[in-house]
């Protein structure tokens, strides 16, 4: 049978690193459904980026299938139910009937085969859109030693009597499939292995670029209008350009404004926000074509009071300015003047579409600062640089093994007295943080060796201004080292790096930066990841750096560290609440309960397939251990969802228990409250180290 994508295949080039495995830019994780045939490593692969666990089956002849049970957890291993013709039932290419049938006999029922509907109109779902699918296409040799092999080690019914000819058909099955859905409109893109770039189908005179990598989001249009009836019939924007200047100028009817790397602010009343362009520092001319983010804010410089919060919008987004959107409000604090929706912002392409709702108080615009965002740096973020880097005295680099231990023998003596530590029964500080609400709160997640990410959150929003200050708290939930990225798993050198960064935090700021102990602050043997001792490739690297004395400390620090931290604000805990109950003496007394310490470390939330994980009532009830109402946030690291976000809040339908990780290679997130509330933040990834060690010393 021949490959129906011989010479068709051209690699995506605009793609983004996900748990080591390279993606289309622009894909979304719900989107993302893989299939391949028997022995091409779905399940690895799904396992790799963290999907959804267990074979999914769609019957591709079947009316609606895009409506299918299986397809509504995604990322999501899926096999294809094929019609033939002359054939009633669908076959899968490991059902025995296919297996047995003479290749001449089937043929594809293309004509059978059901596609998903695009929207129509604006009030169907566009099902087109909703999935994209990957087509795991190993070579058909490797495939056949693979289930071979396997076939060594158990039983495999699909991999009995296998012959090379057999998997070259099944293969060959799934690039026919592939092609017929690219033809008909499906999301289709296709991989050798997990180790190698996606790739897209590209016929002659087909576009290079995904589809689903650009962003065309357009207003509804208003059918009250003439013009909105030209948009929709004639696909023409009503919406005129509008020119800022460093003019106060009245917005009185929708405009559309240019990225063109400037800021502008908006003045409605008393409510001053300041609209700037993401453009990280390092980003090159092609992620920026994909990325115009705007960062909405409020103007401010390090000499305010208070840590001030963020918001993005991205391609294709809108969002509304006033009292009903709920987390604008709990991020800028709305006053009774600003209306429920007072204006909406759309980002088509990287361009904002502005339109007034309420026109009192007047929505009003001006360009306060000139330059271009490329060409800029705000001085505090040049100053949070340097101090970032005074941290390791200089350089972000690994300290020399006299300093390094030095460090750690200080930061232990620190934890053996640690502030806001009620003292255990060893007269030594317990598990547990007792935070005041004075400072704000800044949770940093999981880091698994990410130095960049940690830099990130360091030197952005003023915070190392606020510690110094004593203005803020920084809580870091442990697991800061150990990389998730497929490549990096094995070496440590970023892990060090890291661990030189926060024990340099802790001994600069004793009383305003904590640590909690994760599963992976540990050398235990059994520590592993894809069957990787990380635990022990540590430990190793530590030994032969720095030697057996230095070993011998950090397992102290590790033995010092507290569990959890509750203020009137929050609980935080690395993993999870303990599934039998505490309270608050327990947790204090950690050392006398190995199993209670276990658990805060490496307790899961349930799920479908994970029931002996914690639920709604065990989070309640670590509430009500500290006597906090039921409002008061739950913030976890652990257990990221999936692969592609960085923050999931409200978990597993449970309120106010949220996950985040700050580990993501596309940039970090953490947790900081803002007018009382803890708001998630994200940040665009930057390569810190590089661009840190390049700044000139002052003079």
């Amino acid at each position: 049978m021949k490959n129906a994508l011989y010479k068709k295949l051209k690699p995506i080039k605009e793609v983004q690193i996900v748990r080591g495995v390279e993606l289309p830019v622009g894909l979304g994780f719900r989107q993302l459904v893989v299939t391949g045939p028997p022995g091409a490593g779905k399940t690895h692969y799904i396992n790799q980026i963290r999907g959804w666990p267990n074979e999914g089956y769609i019957d591709l002849s079947r009316k609606g299938w895009w409506r299918d049970q299986s397809l509504i957890y995604r990322p999501r291993e899926i096999n294809l139910g094929i019609p033939y013709k002359g054939r009633k039932d669908v076959l899968t290419v490991f059902d025995q009937e296919w297996r047995e049938a003479p290749p001449q006999s089937l043929h594809i029922d293309y004509q059978r085969i059901r596609i998903p509907p695009p929207a129509r109109t604006i009030v169907n779902t566009n099902w087109r859109d909703r999935y994209i699918f990957e087509f795991l296409l190993p070579e058909p040799q490797v495939i056949y030693e693979r289930r071979r092999n396997r076939q060594k080690n158990g039983f495999f019914p699909v991999d009995s009597n296998l012959t090379l000819e057999e998997v070259a058909r099944q293969v060959a099955t799934y690039c026919s499939i592939a092609l017929y859905l690219h033809r008909a409109g499906v999301h289709v893109y296709v991989r050798h292995d997990i180790s190698e770039p996606p790739m897209l189908i590209s016929e002659k005179g087909d576009p290079t670029l995904p589809p689903w990598a650009v962003a065309d989001a357009r207003p509804r249009p208003n059918l009250k209008t003439v013009a909105g009836w030209r948009q929709l019939l004639l696909g023409q924007s009503p919406v005129p350009w509008f020119s800022v200047t460093n003019e106060i100028q009245d917005l009185t009817e929708p405009s559309r404004i240019p990225h063109d790397g400037k800021s502008l602010d908006i003045i409605i009343g008393q409510l001053h926000l300041r609209l700037s362009p993401e453009i990280p520092m390092g980003a090159s001319k092609s992620y920026l074509r994909f990325h115009r983010n705007w960062i909405v804010r409020r103007p401010g410089s390090c000499s305010d009071l208070a840590i001030f919060g963020f918001a993005r919008i991205c391609p294709g987004e809108t969002v509304t300015i006033g009292r009903s959107n709920r987390d604008y409000d709990a991020l800028f604090s709305f006053s009774k003047e600003i209306a429920k929706r007072h204006l909406v912002i759309t980002n088509v392409r990287g361009d904002l579409l502005l339109r007034p709702i309420s026109s009192e108080p007047v929505v009003r615009v001006v360009r306060l600062d000139d330059l271009d965002s490329r060409e800029q740096m705000d001085s505090s973020r040049v100053t949070a640089m340097r101090q970032a880097r005074s941290l390791l005295g200089g350089r972000i680099a690994l300290l020399d093994r006299t300093s390094a231990l030095a460090l750690i023998l200080e930061v232990n003596e620190i934890l053996a007295s640690e502030a806001y530590r009620p003292l255990d029964g060893y007269d030594m500080p317990g598990g547990l943080v007792e935070l005041p609400d004075e400072q704000t709160p800044v949770i940093i997640g999981d880091l698994h060796a990410q130095v960049d990410n940690l830099l990130k959150i360091l030197t952005e929003n003023c915070l190392i201004q606020a510690l110094q200050n004593n203005r803020a708290f920084l809580c870091i939930l442990g697991d800061a080292v150990h990389s998730e990225n497929i490549q990096e798993m094995e070496r440590m050198e970023s892990s060090i790096l890291i661990m030189d960064l926060i024990l340099s935090l802790k001994r600069r700021f004793p009383t305003n930066v904590f640590y909690l102990r994760g599963n992976h602050d540990d050398f235990d043997p059994e520590l592993a990841k894809n069957g990787i001792a990380q635990g022990l490739l540590f430990k190793k690297a530590l030994e032969q750096q720095r030697g057996s004395a230095y070993v011998e400390a950090m397992q102290t620090f590790y033995h010092r560290l507290p569990h959890m931290i509750v203020s009137p604000s929050f609980i935080a805990v690395h993993a999870g609440p303990p599934r039998a109950g505490t309270n608050r003496e327990q947790i204090v007394q950690l050392r006398l309960n190995r199993q209670l310490a276990e658990e805060l470390t490496k307790n899961r939330l349930k799920r479908p397939y994970y029931l002996s994980g914690y639920g709604k009532a065990d989070v309640k009830a670590l509430r009500q251990a500290f006597n906090l109402p039921k409002s008061t946030p739950v913030i976890v690291g652990h257990t990221p969802l999936d692969p592609f976000g960085s923050v999931w809040q409200n978990v597993g339908a449970i309120k106010n228990h949220h996950i985040v990780s700050s580990s993501h290679q596309d940039g970090p997130a953490c947790f900081v409250r803002i007018s009382g509330s803890m708001v998630p933040l994200t940040y665009a990834a930057e390569p810190l180290t590089k661009l840190i060690n390049k700044l000139k010393h002052r003079a």
